[in-house]
């Protein structure tokens, strides 16, 4: 009797282990799915910090780190090493927002309009995944809205303030039945910033449904309209970076400099199962982007739609009672198309700083970009060795068209160039082969995977010379992955441990060149190699307490990433002059990257978060000359939250960097290193190459209440 009352218990206390532990419960399931490293992060830790500083959120995980250039926006994904290679946006980290891409076609990602308090759940795909989702040699990141788990109605308000004048709200209304779900929030976000000229101004409006229309048939629809505003304050000089001095950038603050987003965002998801073990999920998706962009040497203005599908089969087959196997066939196609002009300034013009040069200086484009990937995914699982073979393949192609609208003959006198120019490269071929062995709950998974990243219309032509750069070919990526995934001591451990090698050929890179008439442009070539070794670490530990004890749960974890990347054959060129970078490490990604938390809460509903992130040196030139140092931030959070039948309630008050850390949020890399503007308040030849974050410890606090009708 005693011997099952004590299963009884310990059942008990696991299925409480694995209830308050979803993240973990996701990791493994998209683990086992992608058969390569995921992390995974679910609604209780993207709150654990501001939903809208999404940096503090995804920067703790292993492998990942966020730049941006404002409070608030221009962000860019770096994961394992990869995707911080352009002055702006995010280029060869693919991300999907719903199951469908946020990705243009050429494979660029802007994420200032995305609502962060929407999202529920965020999981990243480290390293290449071009079976699953096409281009992008570092990998996918997944950003996840769902409906309430609460029928009825509900409608819930989220307010919170803070430093630096943050303003944020949230006001959400949820209508769930047995056959539907229906969610439509407006959100409304402003700051003026830790830096000067820096302000941020954010609406949004969501509409989020989701309905069963029989036993067979679901229809998921998704819809935004927003708007976002962000000033550009500019990079300062390395000087006043370490001193702690932060006037911004004069050039900048001349013209005005920012971002302004108008988007609208739709997609329609399908999914019929024909019967128990044969379904089709399909999804077509729209969204234009209207972009005014003012940097300190252009006015920049663009409309960029785009729309696809992307369709698959999953077909599940029994060969034998210890033999089963599910295969995936699928496809996603999307076009873009881009209208868009750029204005050079004249000079130094202080009496009219927005005066533009004559429009024969300046470029008027229209580009069509279109990108196609069909892949297969088959998973043979043996019962009885629990062991699975993963095999998987995928074709990628993309082509471009650019019209140059200045080009008509006529329009410009003395204009005397055409940069209009097609382009098409050949498809491109990246399996997917892994092992995947289960021993009771640890999973141990071997893979080897390729991805590719293409170059886009802006890279494949050289403007100031007036002439295609053919010689370009995508860059290759190719991913030996050995991970394992667990749970120990009766669940109340969580780890994740990978060791990866990433070689990636044809690196592109942006250099400069010499006219022979006098002066510099630049361009993009293949420079060479690089190779990514590193070891990943995540671990965490769930401590639960009794119904009547004062403590719920108590949750230390740690993330890890050590990093040893180097180029290997890789050389630039400044006109006849080639230098070897071979053995340099690899520009602003850390040797060594980790974080500790500490999360507490206690039945009575207080509760308290703590994030220690460390972030190591970095190297911001090729030569490895110039080094950055790292720096660790201090982030806490403390709240009261209780959960009724009628009304949830949360009241906190949070500290980010509570330590006065001096930090930088973005910097400039590799042949961008070294940049100065004309006009700025440093003098010539003096670098301004770094975007700080905020130096001093700043605040928010806010109530979120959801009424239950």
């Amino acid at each position: 009797m005693t011997g099952i009352s004590y299963a009884q218990t310990t059942k008990e206390l696991d299925e409480v282990i694995v209830k308050e532990k979803r993240k973990t419960a996701k990791e493994r399931g998209e683990f086992k799915r992608h058969a390569q490293s995921v992390e995974a992060i679910t609604e209780e830790e993207l709150n654990r910090n501001n939903p809208a500083f999404i940096e503090q959120s995804l920067g703790i995980m292993a492998g990942v780190q966020v730049d941006k250039r404002t409070q608030l926006g221009g962000q860019r994904l770096v994961i394992r090493g990869y995707g911080n290679d352009q002055k702006f946006n995010n280029w060869g980290v693919k991300a999907y927002y719903n199951g469908v891409p946020i990705t243009t076609a050429e494979g660029v990602t802007v994420l200032d309009d995305i609502d962060f308090a929407n999202v529920n759940n965020i999981e990243v795909v480290k390293g290449p995944a071009a079976t699953m989702y096409g281009g992008g040699v570092g990998g996918v990141a997944r950003f996840y809205m769902k409906s309430s788990e609460d029928k009825g109605v509900s409608l819930t308000e989220k307010l919170s303030f803070g430093s630096f004048g943050l303003f944020q709200s949230n006001t959400r209304l949820d209508i769930v039945n047995d056959s539907s779900a229906i969610a439509l929030s407006y959100g409304h976000l402003q700051s003026d910033g830790y830096r000067p000229r820096g302000g941020s101004l954010k609406n949004f409006l969501t509409f989020f449904g989701e309905f069963k229309l029989n036993k067979k048939q679901s229809i998921t629809a998704y819809m935004s309209h927003n708007y976002s505003l962000e000033g550009i304050t500019g990079q300062v000089s390395y000087a006043d970076y370490y001193a702690g001095i932060d006037n911004g950038n004069l050039a900048y603050a001349k013209k005005n400099a920012r971002n302004e987003f108008l988007t609208t965002r739709f997609s329609l998801t399908h999914s019929y199962n024909f019967s128990k073990n044969f379904s089709n999920r399909t999804a077509v998706f729209y969204f234009a982007q209207d972009l005014k962009n003012v940097s300190a040497g252009a006015d920049g203005n663009s409309e960029s739609p785009s729309f696809g599908v992307r369709s698959t089969f999953d077909w599940k087959t029994n060969f034998s009672e210890n033999v089963t196997n599910n295969f995936t066939l699928g496809t996603e196609i999307q076009q873009s198309r881009s209208l868009a002009t750029s204005y050079r300034f004249v000079g130094n013009d202080d009496t009219n700083p927005l005066k533009v040069q004559d429009i024969s200086k300046g470029s008027y484009y229209k580009t069509l970009t279109n990108q196609y990937a069909y892949f297969f995914h088959n998973r043979t699982t043996f019962e009885a060795l629990d062991l699975s073979v993963i095999m998987g393949l995928s074709a990628n192609q993309i082509d471009y068209t650019r019209l140059d609208l200045l080009a008509s003959p006529g329009l410009l006198t003395g204009y005397g160039k055409d940069l209009s120019f097609s382009k098409s490269f050949a498809t491109s071929f990246n399996p997917h082969i892994a092992l995947q062995k289960n021993f009771k709950q640890q999973i141990v998974n071997l893979s080897y995977s390729e991805g590719y990243n293409a170059p886009t219309a802006s890279t494949s032509f050289i403007g100031t010379i007036n002439k295609a750069n053919d010689d370009l070919l995508p860059e290759k990526a190719r991913m030996i992955d050995f991970g394992i995934q667990g749970l120990l001591f009766k669940n109340k451990v969580d780890y994740q441990i990978s060791l990866f090698n990433i070689d990636i050929t044809n690196k592109l890179t942006q250099l400069s060149g010499i006219i022979p008439a006098g002066g510099t442009y630049t361009y993009f070539a293949n420079t060479g190699n690089q190779t990514n070794q590193g070891l990943e670490l995540s671990v965490g530990y769930l401590m639960v307490g009794g119904a009547k004890s004062f403590i719920k749960k108590v949750e230390p974890f740690l993330n890890y990433s050590n990093y040893n990347f180097k180029y290997s054959d890789f050389k630039t060129k400044f006109g006849s002059d080639i230098v070897d970078y071979t053995n340099k490490q690899v520009v602003g990604v850390p040797k060594t990257k980790y974080t500790l938390g500490l999360d507490i809460v206690t039945n009575m509903g207080l509760y308290l978060n703590n994030t220690y992130n460390v972030m190591g040196d970095v190297y911001t030139d090729f030569a490895n000359t110039n080094n950055v140092k790292g720096f660790a931030l201090l982030n806490s959070k403390i709240g009261y939250k209780i959960t009724g039948k009628k009304m949830d309630f949360d009241v906190y008050f949070a500290g980010n960097n509570l330590t006065n850390q001096i930090n930088y949020t973005f910097l400039f890399l590799g042949n961008n290193v070294n940049d100065s503007d004309a006009g700025s308040n440093y003098p010539s030849g003096v670098a301004t190459d770094v975007n700080p974050g905020a130096s001093k410890a700043y605040y928010f606090g806010g109530v979120n209440v959801k009424f239950k009708f």
